[in-house]
C-alpha cells in the first residue's frame, strides 16, 4: 500500500465539500476518481497533494517515514499555468530549479521528459503558441519531471479535443507500469481505458471503490428482449428465475433474469406450451454506464 486516506473531510464556511471518506492505493496501481462536477474530486487531490489542509482526518504516504511526502508527488492540475513567454525547456528549468534537483542530473531529465511527451520538437519555441494538447502534455512533463514515486492528475484530458485526449491518455498507459498513478475524471470511458480501480464520488462521499470487473459483475443486470405473434401479456408468469418483465408493448417484452437461476430453456419451453410463435429472442445486458448510473444513484 503506498497511500492511505482516513476519515477525510474538508469545510468551506457553511459547505462541506469532503466527507469523511477513507480508501487506499495500492503501490504500481492506476486508480480513477470518478464522478460528476462538483463531487469533491478536485478537494480531495489537492488534499493529497498538499494545497489543501483537511479540516478533520489523516493521510499517511507509506514511504515517507512520517516527513513531508510532497517531494515524492507529481501533481497536475486541472488547468495548469504557464509563463507563455517562455520555452518548453526554459519552464523545466524553472521547474526542475524548484524541485531542488541537481543541475547535473537535470538537463538529462528535462531532454528525457520532453521526448516522453513528443515536445522535444518545440522544445526551443515560445508555450504561448501551443495548443490545448501541447500545453497539457508540458504539464505532466513537469510533474514528472523529479520522478515521482505518485502521480495525480486532476481532470487531464477534460479541455481536450480528440486527438489531445488520446496522446495524453496513451502516456497515461504507458506510464502506467512504471508509477502509481491517482487521476480525476467525470468521463466513464476515461476511467475504462487506462486504471485498474475507480473510486466513485458524489456529493463529498464515496459511493464505490473497486475495479471495473467488480462493478460489471455486482452491478449489471441480465435481460431476455422476446417477441412474439401472439399475445405475451401473462404467459410467463410464475418461472423463478425472472425477476420482472417490462412490456413494451403487448406482443414485446424485456424480461430481466436471475443470472445465476437462469435456463434460457426454461423461458423457450414455456413459450411453446403455451403454444406462442416466437418471432425474436436476444440477450441483452447492461452497461457499464448503466451499472455506473445504479451505483451513482441508490
Amino acid at each position: 500500500m503506498l497511500l492511505e486516506i482516513n476519515n477525510l473531510t474538508k469545510t468551506f464556511k457553511q459547505h462541506q465539500a469532503v466527507k469523511g471518506i477513507s480508501f487506499h492505493i495500492e503501490k504500481g496501481s492506476c486508480v480513477a476518481l470518478l464522478g460528476p462536477n462538483g463531487a469533491g474530486k478536485t478537494t480531495t487531490l489537492q488534499m493529497l497533494a498538499g494545497l489543501l489542509t483537511p479540516t478533520a482526518g489523516t493521510i499517511r504516504f507509506t514511504q515517507s517515514n512520517g516527513k513531508d511526502y510532497r517531494h515524492q508527488i507529481g501533481f497536475l492540475p486541472q488547468h495548469p499555468s504557464f509563463f507563455s513567454w517562455m520555452t518548453p525547456k526554459e519552464y523545466m528549468q524553472f521547474a526542475g530549479n524548484l524541485s531542488h534537483i541537481p543541475k547535473a542530473k537535470l538537463k538529462s531529465r528535462i531532454e528525457e521528459t520532453l521526448e516522453f511527451v513528443s515536445l522535444t520538437e518545440v522544445k526551443n519555441k515560445r508555450i504561448g503558441g501551443f495548443s490545448g494538447g501541447m500545453k497539457q502534455r508540458l504539464g505532466l512533463a513537469q510533474a514528472l519531471l523529479h520522478d515521482p514515486e505518485l502521480l495525480i492528475l486532476d481532470e487531464p484530458v477534460s479541455a481536450l479535443d480528440p486527438d489531445g485526449r488520446r496522446d495524453v491518455l496513451k502516456i497515461l498507459t504507458e506510464l502506467k507500469s512504471r508509477m502509481t498513478i491517482l487521476f480525476s475524471t467525470h468521463v466513464l470511458h476515461d476511467a475504462e481505458q487506462v486504471c485498474d480501480t475507480v473510486i466513485m464520488l458524489k456529493e463529498g462521499q464515496i459511493k464505490w471503490d473497486g475495479s471495473l470487473k467488480a462493478l460489471r459483475s455486482e452491478h449489471t443486470t441480465s435481460a431476455i428482449k422476446i417477441k412474439t405473434e401472439e399475445p405475451l401479456t401473462g404467459q410467463l408468469d410464475g418461472i423463478p428465475s425472472i425477476e420482472s418483465i417490462d412490456y413494451i408493448d403487448t406482443h414485446t417484452a424485456t424480461i430481466y433474469v436471475n443470472e445465476r437461476a437462469f435456463r434460457s430453456k426454461t423461458i423457450l419451453s414455456k413459450i411453446l406450451n403455451n403454444q406462442l410463435t416466437l418471432s425474436h429472442y436476444e440477450k441483452v445486458q447492461d452497461s457499464l454506464e448503466d451499472a455506473y448510473m445504479k451505483v451513482m444513484n441508490r
